[in-house]
C-alpha cells in the first residue's frame, strides 16, 4: 500500500470536493447521539428513525466540508423505505467547531475513527453509505485498501458492513487513490455518479468516479449507476444546498429509488426487489445502470 502524504491528501480532498466553505443555509441539526472514539474524542451523531419496521440501518459520511442534515432527499427516501439512518458529523465540516484542529491529513484517520466509533455503538450489520469524500469512506468499511498514516489499524473493512453505497466517489487521478486500491471491495455495491460529475482541475472526467466499479472483481453484485444531466451535488440537492441550482430533483429521486432497491435486494435478501433491481439494467439513459 502507498504512503500517504500530506501533500496527496489535499490534492485528493481538492479534487473530490474542492472544499468549498459553504454558505450556511441550513441551520446546524444538534446531535441526536454522541458516541466516542477510543482516543476519548466525542463524535455527533444525527440519527433519523425508520418509518414503520426497521429493515435496516444505513451509516452514512457525508462530503467534504459537508454535514449529514445537507443531503435530507436521500434520508427521507430511506427512511420512507425503512431504514434507519446514523451519520456523524466528520471533522472536516465546515459546521464542525473543532474544524481548525483538523486540518489536512487529520481528517481521513478521523473519518475512520467516527465510522468506527459509531459502528462499535451500533454493534450490528449496516449498510455502509456516502458521498463523494463519503463514498470514500463507505468502500474502505466493505474492503477496499486505501492508503491510510500508520497510527490506523488496517485493514479497514468492518465485517458488520454488508453493501456499500457510493456516491460519486473519488477516482483516478485525484490525488492517493492508486491503482488497485478499490479492487478487494468484498460486498455488494452500488457506484454512482453522473455525465456531469466532473472533477475540477485540467483533464476532469467524470467516469473516474467510476474507478471502484472497474476495479472490483466480477460476480461481487457490484452495480454502476450514471444520470444523465447530474453533477457532484445534484444542483445542490445533496451537500451543497446554497448552490444556484436548479436542483436534479428528478434524478435525485431515481437515485434514491434505486439505492433502496439495491439495499432491499443485498443487504435484506428480497428476491422481487432483486428482480426488480435487475429490470432497471440499461445501457441507455436517463439512468444507466450496469452490473458485473
Amino acid at each position: 500500500m502507498a504512503t500517504l502524504s500530506r501533500r496527496s491528501l489535499l490534492l485528493s480532498m481538492a479534487a473530490t470536493a474542492a472544499l468549498p466553505a459553504l454558505a450556511q443555509v441550513l441551520p446546524p441539526r444538534p446531535a441526536d447521539l454522541t458516541v466516542k472514539t477510543p482516543a476519548g474524542r466525542a463524535v455527533a451523531v444525527n440519527v433519523w428513525k425508520a418509518s414503520g419496521k426497521e429493515k435496516g440501518r444505513i451509516l452514512f459520511s457525508h462530503g467534504a466540508a459537508s454535514a449529514p442534515w445537507k443531503y435530507q432527499p436521500l434520508v427521507d427516501a430511506w427512511t420512507k423505505a425503512g431504514y434507519s439512518v446514523y451519520a456523524p458529523l466528520h471533522v472536516d465540516s465546515a459546521d464542525h467547531p473543532d474544524r481548525a484542529a483538523f486540518q489536512g491529513l487529520a481528517s481521513w484517520p478521523a473519518r475512520i475513527e467516527d465510522m468506527r466509533a459509531l459502528a462499535d455503538h451500533i454493534d450490528g450489520p449496516y449498510i455502509a453509505a456516502g458521498h463523494s469524500y463519503g463514498g470514500l469512506v463507505a468502500l474502505c468499511l466493505g474492503g477496499s485498501a486505501i492508503a491510510v498514516p500508520p497510527s490506523v489499524k488496517t485493514p479497514l473493512r468492518d465485517p458488520r458492513a454488508k453493501a456499500v453505497l457510493a456516491f460519486s466517489p473519488p477516482g483516478a487521478g485525484m490525488g492517493f487513490i492508486n491503482p488497485g486500491d478499490y479492487a478487494p471491495l468484498a460486498v455488494p455495491a452500488l457506484i454512482q455518479t453522473g455525465d456531469k460529475d466532473i472533477p475540477p482541475g485540467p483533464g476532469g472526467d467524470w467516469k473516474s468516479h467510476l474507478l471502484p466499479y472497474d476495479e472490483a472483481a466480477p460476480g461481487g453484485e457490484r452495480y454502476a449507476l450514471v444520470l444523465d444531466g447530474v453533477d457532484h451535488y445534484f444542483g445542490g440537492g445533496i451537500c451543497r444546498p446554497e448552490l444556484p441550482g436548479p436542483v436534479q430533483a428528478e434524478q435525485l429521486s431515481i437515485a434514491a429509488d434505486l439505492s433502496v432497491l439495491f439495499m432491499r435486494a443485498h443487504a435484506g435478501g428480497d428476491k422481487a426487489a432483486l428482480a426488480s433491481l435487475k429490470g432497471r439494467l440499461s445501457e441507455a439513459g436517463p439512468a444507466r445502470l450496469t452490473l458485473k
